[in-house]
């Protein structure tokens, strides 16, 4: 019977010393560390580079382990992602889902744990701790409220993107910080302001936000 080849990860975290030890971890489970990287940029290159099964990111490691995790999601999406974190802060927790991670591990994990957990991702599972479910079952289980108040009919003609921008903008962002915090270009938000815009029929944003604002329309 011939074994099956092991599967392939990517590391990116800035500290030396965790990257050994998740290697360590990780190979005596059976992995193979094909690459390890201390930037976001980096962790995108070396994915795109050595087409792993999986990647590790670290959420708040140099050039931003969310901002690369949306890149690999778009760049490679058949590779699984998994953020490795200190952070247990829930903007953290659902930005990198949205960026297309699968798992959300927390750095106290013991690393012998490690092997399994990517195991369960490799095979469709997710990988988040027990204490973390709880927020994201709260998070769909109560929708936040809407910066407009009740959708009006209007917003019908807005995708989920558009209104999102929309929102943020309403609640006062400027358009780079609605690029931040979506992790799109700002060139990407003006073009869905325009296309905004066109779809109300309005000459400037606050219009449209003006008009998304009346319940009675």
């Amino acid at each position: 019977m011939v074994n099956p080849e092991p599967r392939r990860v990517v590391i990116a975290d800035d500290h030396p010393q965790l990257r050994n030890q998740i290697r360590t971890a990780l190979e005596a489970g059976g992995f193979e560390v094909c690459a390890e990287a201390a930037s976001g940029p980096e962790a995108v290159r070396l994915v795109q580079e050595h087409d792993p099964d999986v990647v590790l990111l670290d959420v708040h490691m140099p050039g931003n382990g969310i901002r690369a995790a949306t890149q690999i999601a778009q760049l490679r999406p058949e590779v699984a992602i998994v953020m490795l974190t200190v952070s247990r802060d829930d903007s953290d927790l659902f930005d990198s889902l949205r960026a297309g991670a699968s798992g959300y591990l927390l750095k106290d994990t013991d690393p012998v744990r490690l092997p399994a957990a990517l195991r369960g991702v490799l095979s469709g599972e997710a990988a988040i701790p027990r204490s973390l479910v709880a927020r994201i079952l709260n998070e769909f289980r109560t929708p936040g409220p809407s910066r407009f108040g009740r959708r009006p009919k209007v917003a019908a003609r807005l995708t989920s993107r558009e209104w999102e921008v929309m929102e943020l903008l309403a609640d006062g962002l400027s358009t780079d910080e609605v690029a931040r915090r979506l992790f799109l270009s700002p060139t990407t938000v003006r073009v869905h302001i325009s296309s905004v815009l066109r779809k109300l029929r309005v000459k400037d944003r606050q219009a449209a936000i003006d008009l998304l604002s009346d319940d009675s329309s």
